[in-house]
């Protein structure tokens, strides 16, 4: 059961597993269906156990962690959970990413996809039109994002966790939102970009845009927050804005849905087919320093994940300028 346990910090090296996934070995999911603790999983089993409230205006304060030798144990992965769900909370990626891969290099070789052939339909004995599947011609190195937050334990022993989240989600954020950058700079690289007509983007200039995208659907435009209340205050996108209200996402008549991201070039609009544009490689996921998170010691909290992207289908992003020169 969860509360025989035996916690050390070994569970944090095993090969090929994070923490919780060698707690799940050692206290299986499925010994709890059906039963109160059904909903949680190995890792809020322990916190359970040891009586760790980590939110709401009741939670416990950090040095609850450190009550004894065990529970300490928990405390890089509380950490490193929390950061992740900073990092999700400001990530555009669920509406860019096709596909997520992981690897164990530094380096990787996405793939590229080349159509060729008419699509007309093939004449008895014609040539039947294909779509090649190739290695991309070079490899790219992954990129590693970190923070670090310098504090001692002394000053934040005695914080309520709510608040400690708040400031671990923070800094989730900015690793997040240095992803989106490199997310968008390698999907819109290369990419000769339409122009509007006028002086200022139009909603005929948003509609043209997404209609230059043939052969696939454009789900997605990314743009920054200015040139997003642009796009809002066009007459013809008064009746999208109060999808926001509702959904918390905003969506042109035809259905794209508008991401704002201070990623994208100030100038430009970055249309996506989400289905197919882009995959993310993993060489790391979240990784913390457990090893001094255990110990009251610690003076810092350091926090990184190795990522990379490949475009996988040209045809599926486009980038339309809205500057007048």
């Amino acid at each position: 059961m969860y509360n025989t346990v035996k916690l050390e910090k070994g569970l944090y090296s095993i090969t090929g597993k994070t923490f919780t996934q060698a707690l799940e070995q050692l206290d299986p999911d499925e010994n709890y269906a059906g039963t109160e603790l059904s909903g949680l999983d190995a890792f809020e089993r322990q916190l359970k156990r040891f009586d760790i409230k980590v939110s709401g205006g009741s939670s416990d304060r950090v040095e609850k962690f450190f009550a004894s030798t065990e529970s300490a144990v928990l405390f890089p992965e509380y950490v490193r959970r929390t950061i992740k769900q900073g990092m999700e909370e400001a990530s555009i990626l669920s509406e860019v990413v096709a596909a997520v891969s992981y690897t164990d290099g530094m380096d990787f070789r996405g793939l590229t996809v080349t159509k060729s052939g008419s699509d007309t339909g093939v004449a008895q004995g014609g040539e039947i039109p294909s779509s090649a599947v190739r290695l991309a011609s070079t490899a790219k190195t992954l990129t590693k994002f970190a923070r670090k937050l310098s504090c001692s334990y002394e000053s934040i022993r005695k914080q309520r966790l709510e608040a400690f989240g708040v400031i671990l989600r923070s800094l989730g954020a900015q690793i997040s939102k240095a992803v989106n950058k490199l997310a968008v700079t390698e999907l819109s690289s290369g990419i000769t970009a339409s122009k509007i007509s006028g002086s200022s983007i139009t909603y005929a200039d948003l509609a043209a845009f997404w209609a230059s995208m043939s052969e696939n659907d454009m789900t997605t435009m990314l743009c920054t927050p200015a040139l997003m209340a642009q796009i809002l205050a066009l007459d013809e996108m008064k009746f999208c804005v109060s999808d926001f209200m509702s959904s918390g996402k905003v969506k042109t008549p035809y259905g794209v849905t508008l991401v704002k991201t201070s990623a994208a070039d100030s100038a430009k609009v970055i249309g996506i087919d989400k289905t197919c544009a882009a995959e993310m490689i993993f060489g790391t996921d979240v990784v913390v320093d457990f090893d001094k998170l255990i110990t009251t010691q610690c003076d810092e909290i350091a926090c990184s994940v190795t990522v990379g992207f490949s475009r996988l289908t040209d045809g599926a992003v486009k980038v339309l300028s809205t500057s007048a020169s």
